[in-house]
């Protein structure tokens, strides 16, 4: 296990240059103790690691020192190479890239080993795409890529909501791609703004750069934007009775919250539980119920409930025969 965690360290050290104490055992999900302890042991078998103390200090390796041992496991191995290509990393164009590196490591592996590639796809295939997906025109995707790689500023022509032209000045500082859709990152005089590539109409990479702030992180910010927007996104709100049969399901739908709403409701002497389900729209809510057909009551709102027993009544004027 600590030969492991060694090789870790210096794999870490040398993907990244320097690194604290801190963030190593964080990475690791050891003690700093337990890090310094390691880099000791790193030492001691000649490996030319050092530390500097202070601000902006660290641990490091000497500049040209590199190691050519991966020391991936035959586990480490499997999860890299049931990796597919997702759809997102093909309409930027690097997809053939990452082909080409898996077929290095795969080239420097020890032989006992190359068969696990193989074995691997196989056996696991990952495929991220949704059963419905409408496919979107990127033609921009590239452009926008390029200033990003660049750190040069864009000017964009987008279609906002209601189909107007917006037309700014922008600094790119990322690309996300969330359920095979294409958003970009940039700053617009001084706020952040999240547009998607696909309203993209005219793009132009411009020959000034800018100064990307050093302490965004693009991950993070992407984690807090959607949580913002799924908050403030309008909900259509609904009391139901519920069967036992639906509420195992119920979390997968709505949420993982639901379990905790599910485990303080009291059922009824049917055994019945009556819960609050949130839906995108009151036709998004119309369609649920419509399918789960007698396993559910609307008790509110009036609306909804009036439009479950029209439609009911409908299909039973059309089948009833």
């Amino acid at each position: 296990m600590r030969a492991d965690r060694l090789l870790s360290i210096l794999m870490l050290l040398q993907a990244r240059g320097r690194i604290t104490a801190r963030q190593a055992a964080q990475k690791l999900e050891v003690s700093e103790r337990t890090i310094y302890r390691d880099v000791v042991a790193l030492s001691a078998a000649g490996v030319p690691v050092y530390t500097d103390r202070g601000p902006g200090g660290g641990i490091s390796l000497l500049e040209d020192y590199r190691t050519t041992l991966t020391g991936l496991t035959a586990n480490e191995l499997r999860a890299l190479f049931m990796l597919s290509i997702p759809a997102p990393l093909e309409e930027l164009g690097v997809g053939q890239e990452l082909k080409a590196a898996l077929l290095k490591l795969t080239a420097a592996l020890p032989e006992g080993r190359r068969g696990v590639e193989t074995q691997a796809r196989q056996r696991i295939h990952l495929d991220a795409s949704p059963w419905e997906r409408t496919a979107q025109s990127v033609p921009y995707l590239h452009l926008i890529q390029q200033a990003v790689w660049q750190d040069q500023r864009l000017r964009l022509v987008y279609q906002a909501p209601f189909g107007t032209r917006i037309e700014t000045l922008t600094e790119p500082y990322g690309l996300v791609a969330k359920a095979s859709v294409w958003y970009l990152v940039c700053a617009c005089q001084g706020h952040l703004r999240v547009v998607g590539v696909s309203r993209v109409l005219e793009a132009e990479v411009l020959p000034e750069t800018f100064a990307r702030p050093p302490e965004f992180d693009l991950a993070a910010f992407w984690q807090g934007w959607v949580a913002a927007s799924q908050a403030e996104r309008p909900q259509y709100r609904v009391i139901a009775r519920l069967e036992p049969a639906l509420l195992p399901g119920l979390p997968r739908q709505f949420g993982a919250e639901m379990r905790v709403q599910i485990e303080q409701a009291a059922a009824d002497a049917q055994g019945w539980v009556t819960l609050e389900l949130a839906f995108d729209s009151f036709e998004g809510a119309l369609g649920r119920f419509l399918s789960w057909g007698r396993a559910a009551e609307v008790l509110a709102p009036r609306p909804l409930r009036l439009a479950v027993a029209d439609y009911a009544g409908q299909i039973i004027a059309r089948y009833g025969e």
